[in-house]
């Protein structure tokens, strides 16, 4: 039983339309044929008062800042505290790689954090200070995937993020680590 593709777009098309005209019918009382079809062609809805606009951008501020954190904590502050960026170290070449991707994908949720915190007037006040310091990141990864300097630039990362933590703290958000996925580190998903 096979069923031309067209003919499913166009059902489920005309199943969409008849659904959401249906449903402004029946909230809004009396509407015409002319009201319907002018709201099925309506773009969808987005947050419009401003009290939703901040609590989407406190919401996506954390959660861009938590998966910056625990890629920092889980790929790189872990294993510079446990030795594996020193020469001669078991592993040293895989933790370098990995730290430096986890770097790269920091500095990407870092830079998202900073604009969704735009969105909400005391949450940008809090993080503006440290704007050129995630920018300050940004070849930093760069330098721990080649092993230059590995003590300084977990060194930052971690206080990069630790003042991050803070300034959401500040602004009534707690920002807690949220480990990546693989697939989310190396861009192959997100």
């Amino acid at each position: 039983m096979s069923v031309p593709i067209g003919r499913l777009v166009v059902a489920l098309t005309l199943c969409c339309a008849l659904l959401a005209g249906g449903t402004t019918a029946c909230a809004s009382g009396e509407t015409t044929g002319r009201d319907s079809a002018a709201v099925v062609a309506a773009p969808t809805p987005s947050p419009s008062t401003s009290a939703e606009k901040q609590k989407l951008a406190k919401t996506r501020f954390v959660l861009n800042a938590g998966l910056a954190a625990g890629a920092t904590y889980q790929w790189i502050v872990k294993p510079w505290k446990a030795g594996k960026f020193k020469k001669g170290a078991h592993g040293r070449r895989r933790a370098l790689v990995k730290a430096g991707l986890a770097g790269a994908f920091t500095y990407n949720r870092l830079k998202a954090a900073l604009r969704n915190a735009q969105g909400d007037p005391l949450l940008s006040k809090a993080v503006a200070p440290l704007t050129s310091g995630i920018d300050a990141l940004k070849d930093l990864p760069k330098k721990l995937r080649k092993g230059d300097s590995t003590d300084s630039v977990a060194g930052s990362f971690d206080d990069i993020i630790n003042n991050v933590k803070d300034a959401g703290k500040s602004a009534g958000v707690d920002v807690k680590n949220k480990v990546p996925s693989t697939s989310q580190l190396t861009g192959s998903q997100r």
